[in-house]
């Protein structure tokens, strides 16, 4: 991690993207910017990645994850919707929780605008041929007026993704900047969140 810059927390599907090494590259060199030091995944994983692909190798990763968010201050995330579907990498997702649960500040970025529930919506109609319907009377609480034809709400009304996700941005004190560009949506959300660390210097 550099001197004297603040040490961010660099997380998404990018590590699964091709050329990820050129691509987590270029969002540190936007980190630099602004004063913050965009940490990927990757560094922590130099040792874990002469292993054998399997699973003693993927929990090596994720130990060295979780080392690095302990170590940084705060975490830009990616919420793209993930492999063509409505949701978000669940690798991500967990990683959000975890530095919700450490109290560090976060910023999330996409470059799809869309509801939660129309990503939900359009997946069913163009990868399954088949519409959503409405949600009939339930005896549980709701966030969602739609159901899929498997029967399972369609959640998170008014949210880009699962309410948990965009709930635990918000609740530490960040927001999902948006932008159909890649690095633009990432310049956003990483300007918002050197200005919040900042202000606590």
């Amino acid at each position: 991690m550099s001197e004297n810059l603040i040490p961010v927390y660099l997380a998404g599907d990018l590590v699964f993207r091709p050329e990820a090494l050129a691509l987590f590259a270029k969002l540190k060199s936007i980190c630099a910017e602004y004063g913050l030091d965009g940490v990927a995944p990757f560094d922590g994983q130099a040792e874990a990645r002469l292993l054998p692909p399997g699973r003693e190798t993927i929990l090596a990763f994720v130990r060295a994850d979780r080392d690095l968010m302990d170590r940084c201050a705060a975490g830009l995330f990616c919420i793209d919707p993930f492999r063509r579907s409505p949701e978000m990498d669940p690798g991500t997702a967990v990683e959000i929780g975890y530095m919700m649960g450490l109290g560090k500040p976060m910023e999330a970025y996409t470059v799809d605008g869309r509801l939660y529930s129309e990503k939900v919506e359009t997946y069913w109609r163009d990868v399954l041929k088949q519409d959503l319907r409405k949600r009939e009377e339930s005896d549980a609480p709701s966030s969602g007026s739609m159901e899929d034809p498997d029967g399972m709400l369609v959640h998170s009304e008014g949210l880009l993704q699962n309410g948990m996700v965009e709930g635990f941005i918000g609740m530490a004190g960040g927001q999902v900047s948006i932008h159909e560009d890649f690095f633009q949506a990432f310049r956003k959300a990483a300007e918002r969140l050197s200005l919040r660390l900042q202000a606590r210097i």
